[in-house]
């Protein structure tokens, strides 16, 4: 046998032995045999540099040290998940789904395991890049440390799967190897991990490799995202990935019903216990793909998933004292100091009483013994007090008037919950608060400044809003506690970097109220500059999809202010972009119209299909309703569709009508 055969067949024996072993649980030779195989794999690959191979099975155990991790933007926005907690919840969420989708339904139901979300990129049947969920647009690409989970196959057949495609998981970490872990911590004297999840999160961002490597971290795939997916049902999608050797977990049910979908969590609300991993619910999907693409998404979560949370570890103490934050937007929310309980594993010290109404509903008291709970699993809460417990002593809690920080008497405005403090020029959390928020990641994203520097130049008077960034200079700002001057001159550069971001991101930067990252680009493809937006009134903002009159009347303040128009006159000069910039080949020839696409089309894809009438000024809705104005139909429509759109009487329009409209000008 020639050298490069005898390592290829060898690296092919021990992926096998690794998935038999970490996946199937199934070892067919002993750890010393394996060990044997891999030294002499090791050898011959040390004799031939010239048969390397990144993906080789002598590659798992690391060794890579990175000092930062690459931003990547993924190719699908990874979502996160609508709740549910009951089975009404469950009936809700079905009757949304029956009004876009007519005919047979059918669920896939699988565990929700509670780890670190990673998409996973392949390219011609080998592991090319791994990259954290993040904010669901980008993430980090941890490539080097996920590689090196035995459970994730590096090169795989590729049989009835796409060329190239990501792949969708959850990076956990069992409960024997967060114990074996732990024991081995606290005999060195260390501080124990709080729970498996954060555990498994933190592990992915270590700098080395290596280390990672001895974290007997496992990788859960849930899901496929790529065009041309042969498979007609997501449960056919999952047994396609396992046959490929994906470590698809094997409690994955198919449902036709809400009365089976509720009897598997019911039969998992007990089994979880028994499972090696941390679990918090089930997640039930809409199993036929095309329907999952009819249905769409929301502006934060898919139409065709929901979770099903099961009820939260609920646990007994003391509330010490009550305290109250400042948000960057002045909202006061008060803050339950408690005497340290142990809950699903993590240590709560303090939990979020909303509001005044929330501390008055409950009748909560400094001194009460209360109720807490880890709502969805992550933020603590108090859910009720027993007044079994209370002191005969005990006064009412009195909610605060004035700003803890500035001592300005707080307002709430009719028919809100949350106290604002109104001074947003002087008051320091907001100061630096919205300097915060303007240089993060989904804003300015202004590389080489953090919160601790913000607060670090505000402390020292450098700046006082975030129009003030603009004006620094590398002269200023290197005298400053660990602020070298390489770190100054990164600071700056990142700074004058930042001009070039797109209007949206600019828009959104600014802070205004109740404009988040999905509003903040609404309004910018519709009004184009940041002029027509402060000039535009009430009825114009209104008019707007998804902008109603608490957005409108927020926006029409904002620029309103004295203050802030003064800041955004500086940012101007400063030559950020207040304009939209027009997509080449864009045009406005579909504005305004409402497409409904549905079917299999033969020049273009679905993904191709809707962004090309968003560039060209359209709106892809997923109902049909008499507000429809196409209905775009390729191959296999179902009959039902049909005969609402001809009831309606809305024009059917392919895909090569699609593209006279746009040519022509519709």
């Amino acid at each position: 046998m020639k050298i490069q055969e005898q390592i290829e067949h060898l690296r092919e024996e021990l992926r096998q032995h690794n998935y038999n072993y970490y996946v199937l649980d199934n070892p067919v030779i002993s750890d010393f045999e394996f060990d044997q195989k891999l030294k002499e794999l090791e050898k011959l690959e040390e004799e031939h540099p010239e048969f390397y191979d990144d993906n080789s099975p002598t590659q798992r155990v690391g060794g890579q040290v990175v000092k930062t991790f690459n931003t990547v933007t993924h190719k699908e926005r990874m979502y996160s998940l609508s709740n549910s907690y009951s089975k009404d919840d469950l009936e809700d969420w079905v009757k949304r789904i029956r009004k876009t989708i007519e005919g047979d339904l059918e669920f896939t139901c699988e565990l929700k395991y509670d780890g670190a979300s990673i998409n996973l990129t392949y390219e011609n049947n080998k592991f090319v890049r791994a990259v954290t969920r993040g904010d669901g647009f980008q993430g980090d690409d941890v490539s080097h440390n996920v590689r090196t989970i035995k459970s994730l196959p590096l090169v795989i057949k590729g049989e009835h799967l796409p060329e190239n495609f990501d792949v969708r998981a959850e990076i956990v970490l069992p409960f024997e190897g967060f114990m074996k872990m732990n024991e081995e911590r606290m005999s060195e004297g260390l501080e124990p991990y709080a729970n498996p999840r954060n555990t498994a999160s933190g592990s992915l961002k270590l700098q080395d490799s290596s280390e990672v490597s001895k974290r007997p971290l496992e990788c859960l795939i849930y899901g496929i995202s790529a065009n041309n997916v042969e498979q007609e049902t997501h449960f056919d999608v999952l047994s396609i990935l396992r046959q490929n050797k994906f470590n698809v977990p094997k409690e994955v049910k198919r449902c036709k019903t809400v009365e089976e979908v509720l009897e598997f969590i019911n039969i998992w609300d007990t089994k979880r216990y028994d499972l090696p991993y941390e679990t918090d619910g089930i997640v039930i999907k809409v199993n036929n793909l095309n329907q999952q693409f009819e249905l769409g998404h929301t502006s934060k979560a898919p139409r065709w998933a929901i979770a099903y949370k099961f009820k939260a570890e609920e646990a007994k103490t003391k509330l010490e004292k009550i305290t109250y934050q400042v948000g960057r937007t002045g909202a006061i929310t008060p803050v339950a100091n408690l005497e340290p309980v142990v809950i699903s594993g993590t240590t709560v010290k303090r939990a979020s009483l909303h509001n005044a109404d929330q501390i008055a509903k409950l009748d909560i008291r400094e001194g009460d013994t209360v109720y807490v709970e880890k709502g969805g699993e992550i933020i603590p809460k108090i859910t009720a007090v027993d007044f079994s417990q209370r002191n005969a002593h005990s006064q009412p809690t009195e909610y605060i008037t004035h700003c803890p920080e500035c001592g300005t008497a707080l307002v709430r405005d009719e028919g809100e919950a949350v106290h604002y403090c109104p001074n947003t020029m002087s008051c320091p959390p907001q100061v630096m608060g919205k300097i915060q928020h303007f240089i993060s990641r989904k804003a300015m994203d202004i590389d080489g400044i953090g919160s601790e520097t913000v607060v670090a130049l505000v402390n020292a008077g450098l700046i006082n809003d975030y129009a003030d960034l603009y004006e620094l200079q590398q002269r200023d700002v290197q005298n400053l506690d660990r602020m070298a001057e390489k770190s100054a001159k990164n600071l700056i550069a990142g700074i004058e970097a930042s001009k070039n971001q797109p209007f949206e991101k600019v828009l959104f930067a600014l802070g205004i109220r109740f404009v988040g990252e999905t509003v903040a680009k609404t309004l910018a493809k519709k009004f184009k500059t940041l002029d027509n937006i402060i000039n535009a009134d009430f009825e114009l903002l209104i008019s707007t999809d998804e902008i109603g009159d608490r957005i409108a009347q927020s926006v029409i303040d904002f620029f309103k202010d004295e203050n802030n128009a003064t800041i955004v006159d500086r940012l101007k000069t400063h030559g950020l972009t207040f304009e939209i910039e027009e997509q080449e080949n864009s045009s406005n020839a579909l504005d305004g119209l409402k497409i409904v696409l549905s079917g299999i089309f033969k020049k273009y894809d679905r993904k191709e299909l809707k962004a090309l009438i968003e560039k060209h000024g359209g709106k892809n809705v997923s109902s049909i309703s008499k507000n429809t104005h196409y209905f775009l139909a390729g191959d296999n429509v179902g009959p039902s569709k049909l005969e609402k759109v001809n009831k309606l009487k809305i024009p059917t329009i392919s895909e090569y009508d699609l593209e006279n409209m746009i040519n022509n000008g519709a």
